[in-house]
């Protein structure tokens, strides 16, 4: 099979298996947790580290990298940039429940109060780039694409610790090939360091229209990881 048609096999096999028989919440927050743990082995730049230790080792290069002259002239401090989420060689990563803090529930009403309307903005800007579709896979129409919008968008979160108790997170594994989570966390973590080599080394069969909602779909699934973050700050400082 070709890389399209084993996408859509998966796809359609995940929906079969759903009908057949829901993983349980003890199944699903293992696989989430050991999801969450894989997404900080991955490192930008196509390489992909198998133990702590060694992800530790890179991990302490990439710490003293500097941002290429190119890039440091539009930045006022060259060494600023992201950092994973979890100490190096911690076994507990910290997770933070979507249920506890989410953005419908939660967000969009302190942002709204903080900057009267900016909540409605920022929500029709999530729902479109997250819901637009033309409902084809390369050359395939009529294809009903949630699933793997769905699994972008909750692996960006993933990354960042933010857990849904409701979704399976076997889906994430499944759909999102290596050479894909490569360049999710590279465009999401590193823009910098993404190449068009990361960009063709995927997906090669997909329109490029496609590609780029891919990319418009982990900018606005980091910018609301984000949000969630510094919301949840603010709202307990408030209270």
């Amino acid at each position: 099979l070709s890389e399209l048609e084993a996408l859509m096999e998966r796809m359609k096999r995940l929906q079969e298996d759903k009908e057949d028989e829901e993983a349980s919440q003890e199944e699903m927050a293992t696989r989430f947790e050991k999801e969450k743990k894989e997404s900080l082995l991955v490192i930008s730049g196509g390489i992909l580290c198998f133990s702590i230790k060694q992800f530790a080792v890179l991990f302490t290069a990439f710490d003293d990298e500097i941002v290429s002259t190119d890039v440091s002239r539009y930045i006022e401090d060259p060494g600023f940039g992201y950092k994973d989420f979890a100490r190096r060689g911690e076994d507990h990563l910290p997770t933070f429940r979507a249920q506890d803090y989410t953005w419908e529930n939660h967000g969009f009403s302190l942002v709204n109060r903080l900057y009267s309307d900016i909540g409605h903005l920022l929500d029709e800007k999530f729902r479109m780039v997250y819901n637009l579709t033309y409902n084809t896979m390369a050359t395939h129409e009529d294809v009903d694409t949630t699933t793997l919008r769905r699994a972008l968008f909750n692996y960006v979160h993933c990354m960042y610790g933010i857990r849904y108790d409701d979704y399976d997170y076997g889906e994430v594994n499944q759909l999102l090939e290596r050479s894909l989570k490569v360049y999710i966390k590279t465009v999401t973590c590193y823009p910098e360091r993404t190449t068009k080599r990361m960009y063709d080394s995927y997906w090669r069969q997909f329109k490029h229209s496609e590609k780029v909602h891919v990319n418009l779909l982990l900018m606005e699934a980091r910018m609301q990881a984000e949000l969630l973050y510094a919301l949840r700050a603010i709202t307990r400082h408030l209270t």
